[in-house]
């Protein structure tokens, strides 16, 4: 398994636009996941170790965020056929068993992957209420393992500056996760 890491921000990049399946049965958009302050849109899946390790600070984040006016909806872009832990019925069973508190929606084309530019699980990008790009980067220093208590929460301090100043901070350290399960790709590892 190769760990990659996503590049880093790219101020003002517009979100692109999605219409996806969600494990709740209906279609979402890219705007009715916003919220009125901004939108955190993360490539997780089931089954990598790095999604799993902060698989709870993830779900306590967009709990938060919410009070914040942030919303959030996280995709799971990886070739299901070869890794069904990540079919879309795992997916509905783990946000049901989770009580996930934002959409979970099904990439199955990989299209929305490809066009964020999302290349490992997780990726996370932080937008503000204009669909700007102001946040690419880790959730803390948690990587295959969790990060101990009291770790600073980057992606949350980042998401909280985005929602009172519509700008993220500059400095951002980089997440770090699986390779997104391209289709067909023989260097899949």
């Amino acid at each position: 398994m190769v760990a990659l890491e996503p590049p880093v921000c790219d101020f003002g990049a517009k979100a692109p636009d999605f219409k996806l399946m969600g494990v709740d049965g209906n279609f979402w958009t890219l705007q009715e996941c916003m919220g009125r302050n901004g939108l955190l849109v993360m490539f997780i899946c089931n089954h990598c170790p790095y999604v799993k390790a902060v698989h709870a600070r993830i779900l306590r984040d967009a709990r938060d965020l919410k009070g914040l006016g942030i919303e959030t909806v996280a995709i799971m872009s990886n070739d299901a056929a070869n890794y069904p832990d990540d079919s879309f019925e795992a997916m509905q069973k783990i946000a049901a068993d989770y009580n996930y508190p934002f959409p979970y929606l099904y990439d199955e084309t990989q299209e929305v992957a490809k066009a964020y530019g999302a290349v490992c699980t997780p990726d996370f990008y932080g937008y503000n209420a204009e669909f700007e790009l102001q946040y690419r980067g880790r959730l803390d220093a948690s990587r295959k393992e969790t990060a101990p208590e009291g770790t600073r929460r980057d992606l949350y301090e980042a998401m909280k500056l985005i929602a009172n100043t519509g700008q993220g901070p500059q400095e951002q350290i980089s997440s770090i996760g699986c390779s997104i399960k391209w289709k067909d790709d023989a260097n899949q590892l």
